[in-house]
């Protein structure tokens, strides 16, 4: 689920939509929560299906630490990677805002979080452009992608969190324990899919 301050937004025809702010919103804000809604399509599920809609789910989706393609039930769906992301996924399986996000900036995010199983050419034209995701960007960068959220996840107990009751009891208590122990941050690498 995608935080209620948000709209989707025709971009251009190379891009497509994006999603964008309709207030601001705090660093340390939750910007998206996998709830129960998500559909969720296990390895087996994606192989039955044909070609076509293999396609349409590669696009639309992300793969969880378990192996299931994810797919948003909104336009959550719909938000953009950015080498210079305004939000993050954290190893608690929601996404934080990692600055504070002005109204009408879009919503962007870091996909080399998201298993990607082939390469993907980037089009988000930061000076700092990678140019390209790779299957391999979750080892590669994951310390720091936690810089980043370790700088902004503390924030969680002091803004606005109009998501948090989406947001499962397992995880909640998880983030009890973070705030009364810093240390017990849990990185974002927890999000990595490891084939057994």
């Amino acid at each position: 689920m995608i935080h209620p301050n948000t709209e989707l937004k025709f971009i251009n025809e190379q891009v497509g939509y994006g999603v964008f702010a309709t207030a601001d919103i705090a660093e340390g804000t939750i910007v998206y929560v996998k709830d129960s809604l998500e559909l969720s399509i296990s390895p087996t599920d994606y192989l039955m299906h044909n070609e076509e809609m293999k396609e349409v789910i590669e696009k639309y989706s992300y793969i969880d630490e378990v192996g299931n393609r994810i797919i948003s039930w909104d336009f959550a769906k719909y938000v953009n990677h950015c080498c210079n992301c305004n939000s993050i996924s954290t190893g608690y399986g929601f996404e934080i805002a990692i600055r504070n996000i002005k109204k009408g900036e879009q919503i962007t995010d870091e996909y080399g979080i998201f298993n990607l199983v082939r390469p993907m050419t980037l089009v988000c034209g930061e000076e700092n452009c990678r140019k390209e995701i790779k299957p391999t960007d979750f080892d590669d960068y994951h310390q720091e992608w936690d810089k980043k959220i370790k700088k902004s996840i503390m924030k969680l107990f002091e803004v606005e969190q109009p998501l948090i009751p989406f947001v499962d009891k397992n995880t909640r208590n998880e983030l009890d324990d973070l705030f009364r122990n810093p240390e017990s941050y849990k990185s974002v690498y927890a999000l990595k899919f490891i084939e057994k």
